[in-house]
């Protein structure tokens, strides 16, 4: 039977009304009129878990994203639109960092709202004596009031919404980082209504510190979607969901984020902004181990100075581990220079090519010291690639003890100022991976680096270099 055009808007409506991800699908088109909507799992996730706030199943909830996956306009302007279709007394706090972002959503928020297509289903009335950028209120006593986080106030909510309450900046300084945990501590408690109010914090990891860490440390749900699946740190929640990837390194939300869009702002933003902002695990951007402060980067390096390339290899293309090489030299007064690093994601033989031409670049007298793996498939790997540096000296040995053991020595003689680094556009990468080790994700260029200084370290050989020396 054919409906009526009476029954598919009843249809809709109801369909709507139950589901968040629906309503927030309809109502695109008045938000970003002249922008496709792409749709991922990861929007259905934020979508399925604000509803569970909506219904009274989660009370606090904390989620982390990466940046650019819809979670302003989803949380905190699609979200009170479509919890006040059913029970428009509802009160919403929305605060961010700066007053203009909350504000900014405020008004896309009542845009929404006061739109042709959201009063054709629901007519919410908004009073005109309560209809400003910072607060709107309609005919049901429901307001939606806007405020700079650190500003928190004055009203109290039955929705407290903190979306990113920190900037990339001000995370990183331990004045503006400790007044928003003040304000998340003693502030924030006493900003909702009751014991069924709800807080929502929705944010991207910036600081290890930082006021997830808090929410954490309070018992908070959880839900954390990394940009890349992390097996050992799949996510699931209390309401039954469960992080739907299966593979490392699994993309997010490849429709929006490409692997070609990702990999070039990791590039850019270096592995201490990634592992916050992209993988939602962050970590000191002054290592346990290393601290920017020991090395002094110079423009040129002395004559007289021997050096080492060594490696850590990978051999997966395109994804998976990196393989690297790091360039280091022990100048003739006894100090060390890190003079070069090239980093890979290759093939086996893509491997094999790239270490045969990085020692063509760095020449005759530079030592080539290649890892060997456990077994002798490894045996096998680094004598094939020793044969195939004829006219080097080319050495293979088994790394001994863990990462933290080998790179020990590096970091000695880097805190004592004995290491200096040779500017070059790799720098930031390097140092970034080096102060966040041991935990970062990525640890080949500490790899490299610590084979290459620990080879460095040792008595100049006797022999004449441009041979090929056996495995040792």
């Amino acid at each position: 039977m054919k409906l009526s055009p009476i029954d598919i808007f009843n249809v809709e409506r109801e369909l709507y009304q139950r589901s968040l991800a629906e309503f927030a699908k309809a109502s695109w088109h008045v938000l970003e009129p002249a922008t496709k909507l792409e749709w991922g799992w990861a929007l259905d996730a934020i979508c399925e878990h604000l509803e569970a706030v909506s219904d009274g199943r989660i009370k606090r909830l904390l989620m982390n994203v990466p940046p650019g996956s819809m979670k302003s306009l989803l949380t905190g302007v699609i979200w009170p639109a479509w919890e006040w279709v059913k029970r428009p007394e509802i009160r919403f706090l929305s605060t961010a960092h700066k007053q203009d972002l909350a504000v900014r959503d405020n008004m896309k928020c009542r845009r929404l709202i006061e739109s042709e297509w959201y009063q054709s289903f629901w007519p919410v009335s908004l009073t005109s004596d309560q209809n400003a950028k910072t607060k709107f209120e309609n005919a049901s006593t429901g307001f939606r009031e806007a405020m700079a986080f650190t500003s928190m106030t004055g009203s109290r909510g039955d929705r407290v919404i903190i979306d990113d309450p920190h900037s990339v900046d001000d995370a990183n300084s331990q004045i503006k980082l400790k007044a928003a945990i003040t304000t998340f501590k003693e502030a924030l408690p006493s900003r909702v209504n009751n014991k069924h109010s709800a807080i929502v914090i929705i944010m991207q990891r910036l600081h290890e510190s930082d006021i997830s860490a808090i929410a954490l440390e309070q018992g908070y749900e959880h839900l954390c979607i990394p940009m890349r699946f992390e097996t050992d740190r799949a996510c699931s929640t209390n309401i039954g969901w469960t992080d739907p990837r299966t593979v490392e390194g699994e993309l997010m939300f490849p429709q929006r984020f490409p692997e070609a869009v990702v990999d070039r702002d990791e590039r850019a933003m270096g592995s201490y902004a990634v592992a916050g902002q992209f993988q939602q695990r962050p970590v000191a951007r002054e290592g346990a181990m290393f601290k920017r402060a020991w090395f002094q980067v110079v423009k040129a390096i002395p004559n007289g100075t021997r050096f080492v390339r060594g490696w850590d290899l990978g051999a997966t293309q395109g994804a998976g581990d990196y393989t690297a090489g790091v360039k280091v030299g022990r100048k003739s007064d006894g100090g060390f220079v890190i003079a070069g690093c090239t980093r890979e994601q290759l093939s086996s033989g893509g491997v094999r090519s790239l270490i045969a031409n990085t020692a063509s670049q760095d020449g005759q007298q530079c030592i080539v010291s290649i890892p060997q793996d456990p077994g002798q498939a490894g045996k096998d790997q680094a004598q094939s690639i020793v044969r195939s540096l004829a006219g080097y000296t080319a050495k293979s040995s088994p790394e001994t003890g863990d990462k933290e053991t080998r790179a020990m020595p590096l970091a000695a003689q880097a805190e004592v100022g004995n290491v200096e680094i040779l500017e070059g556009e790799w720098n930031e990468e390097f140092l970034d991976e080096l102060c966040t080790f041991p935990s970062s994700k990525y640890d080949d260029q500490v790899d490299a680096a610590s084979r290459a200084f620990n080879e460095a370290t040792k008595p100049a050989p006797t022999a004449t270099t441009g041979q090929v020396t056996g495995l040792y």
